[in-house]
């Protein structure tokens, strides 16, 4: 049934009157949290900024009669009227550096009328000022025209940046002599700020950042530099090689005739500040402190959503549910997404590490083909030889013969069967996670019946140490191949060694069974040591190994719950296994 004209009026007007005192509510909010937010921030910058100005004029002041004081000095005045007395130049030298570390300055240091360094308190040092000429210096043609000067600038010599403090030396009669200076860094007092709230920068005449807490910040200019002002600047070296990039910045609001609301694109990216300064006449600088609105934003949303509240106290709340429902749905179905991609995921990843371990030993088999061939090929000549014999004692009329000869061929068969059901044994493909319980030495003896062949082949001599109690619960292929590749390694290793020595020992250890094999190869470089492991990773002269065997072995024996080490010892390198004992 369709509502009355005058009632939907009614409905909508009082829907326009909502969003109209919402909306009004939110503006009101916001503005007065804003100007409150201003007015505190203001009056906190204002104090940061004077505890600045106290800190640095304190520093100031405490050095800034040390010139002032040594220009009425005797041997001073002696030393500029005859500046070649070598005696009194070693003498003041040293005075100067007791005088300067009984201050706390960086550098005292006295120059002639023409600007050259006579004596200095870093005498010592590789920067020392002496015989270096600084008539260019502001700092010196200042103190000369009134007296006395204040300066800061980049070293020439050292090009650490300082504070440069002068005071002209006049004889009895006022006739000019020289200049004392004192240079300041104050790199101490910077290192204070570091850490402080908000980015403060200190500004000298040219508006170029000398000083500030946040070290990317210095150097960079706070308004344009024209052409005459960069001559200046480079005729005296003031700043030496620094770029001076501008300090780009955009006012959004001028608060009072100190402080601005800006955005600032800086070393820190760009981002809106509260801009504070104060001026610091004496010095010729100026403080700025830029605080960042994060307090701002917190207390206008916290009156906006004060003043809306009321107004919106259901719509959010039936907003909420419904959105509350429809994330624990999306989460469910994306839950039930994760898992089965994880499932997916962990079974390829157990077919590939299945078929990795899988190549490895197909590997071990080929290295091992030759030898193993060998092995075979030798009771088949014997089978061929017993066969002719055979044929002899048969023509010969002598059964007894016969029956011995067809035991020794029975003997060889059994011999090849054993070997080849091995193999056939060690190449089947097993997947990972077989458990049964194993005695190591079983395990141990079938790899050694693999590499019997070559170790015969190359002369090693083989020593065991076994403990027959040592049992382990696992995959006995899978350790098979772990110890088959330990003992080719060692075989590789003493290739081409005087004495084949393989030493391998099993025993039990706390709740674990330890493996051990030592080859007398000179052991495995110490800065290779560490990434024996790594897949890829090979001493081996290139076409004889990938790197891949003892990264899978690694992989193998951490499944098993394992671990596997490798160290140098007396004979050369040593390979430990050790695994969890069967319970």
């Amino acid at each position: 049934m369709p509502l009355p004209q005058q009632h939907r009026y009614r409905v909508l007007f009082t829907v326009l009157a909502i969003l109209a005192g919402l909306l009004l509510s939110l503006w009101l909010g916001g503005r007065h949290a804003e100007q409150r937010a201003w007015d505190e921030r203001s009056v906190e910058a204002r104090g940061q900024l004077q505890l600045y100005a106290q800190s640095i004029r304190t520093l100031v002041e405490r050095f800034s009669s040390v010139p002032e004081v040594l220009a009425l000095d005797s041997d001073i005045r002696s030393l500029l009227r005859a500046p070649h007395d070598r005696q009194l130049r070693q003498a003041l030298n040293q005075r100067l550096e007791r005088l300067n570390a009984a201050a706390g300055s960086t550098v005292l240091y006295l120059l002639d009328a023409q600007g050259e360094t006579l004596v200095a308190s870093n005498w010592r040092d590789w920067s020392s000022f002496v015989g270096n000429n600084y008539a260019f210096r502001p700092y010196f043609q200042n103190a000369l025209r009134d007296g006395g000067a204040r300066y800061f600038a980049v070293g020439v010599t050292t090009g650490i940046p300082g504070y440069f403090l002068s005071h002209v030396v006049r004889d009895a009669k006022g006739e000019l002599l020289g200049v004392l200076v004192v240079k300041l860094e104050l790199e101490d007092l910077q290192r204070e700020w570091v850490g402080q709230p908000g980015v403060l920068l200190v500004a000298d005449s040219y508006q170029v950042v000398i000083l500030s807490n946040k070290p990317v910040w210095r150097f960079r200019a706070l308004q344009p530099l024209d052409e005459q002002a960069r001559a200046e600047l480079v005729e005296v070296r003031r700043y030496a090689e620094q770029a001076l990039q501008p300090l780009a910045h955009q006012v959004h609001r001028h608060i009072d005739d100190d402080a601005d609301w800006a955005r600032v694109d800086g070393p820190d990216g760009n981002r809106d500040y509260l801009w504070q300064r104060l001026h610091m006449p004496e010095e010729g600088w100026t403080l700025h402190l830029l605080s960042e609105p994060v307090g701002l934003a917190d207390s206008v949303r916290s009156y906006r959503l004060a003043a809306a509240g009321v107004w919106m106290t259901f719509a959010f709340l039936l907003l909420f549910l419904i959105q509350r429902r429809k994330n624990q749905r999306l989460q469910a179905g994306i839950r039930e997404r994760l898992e089965r991609e994880v499932e997916l995921r962990t079974a390829e990843l157990r077919e590939a590490q299945d078929g990795l371990v899988h190549a490895a030993k197909m590997a071990a088999l080929g290295q091992m083909s030759a030898a193993l061939a060998h092995e075979i090929n030798q009771p088949l000549t014997a089978l061929q030889m017993q066969l002719g014999s055979l044929r002899l004692l048969l023509d010969s009329g002598r059964p007894e013969a016969v029956r011995d000869g067809l035991q020794r061929i029975d003997g060889l068969l059994q011999r090849m069967a054993a070997l080849t059901g091995h193999l056939k044994t060690f190449a089947r493909k097993t997947p990972a996670g077989l458990s049964e319980r194993l005695c190591l030495g079983d395990v141990l003896e079938q790899a050694l019946q693999l590499l019997a062949p070559r170790m015969r082949s190359e002369q090693v001599e083989l020593r065991t140490q076994i403990d027959e109690e040592a049992e382990v619960l696992g995959d006995a292929i899978r350790i098979e191949q772990v110890i088959l590749n330990l003992l080719h390694n060692a075989l590789d290793a003493m290739a081409d060694s005087e004495s084949r020595i393989l030493l391998v020992r099993i025993a039990c250890e706390d709740d674990g069974c330890l493996l051990s094999v030592e080859d007398s190869g000179g052991g495995i470089a110490e800065e290779t040591l560490g990434r024996v492991f790594e897949p890829f990773f090979t001493t081996k002269p290139v076409g004889q190994g990938l790197g891949l065997g003892l990264a899978v072995s690694y992989g193998i024996v951490r499944d098993l719950g394992g671990t596997l080490e490798a160290h140098n010892g007396e004979l050369g390198a040593v390979f430990t296994l050790r695994l969890p004992a069967a319970p």
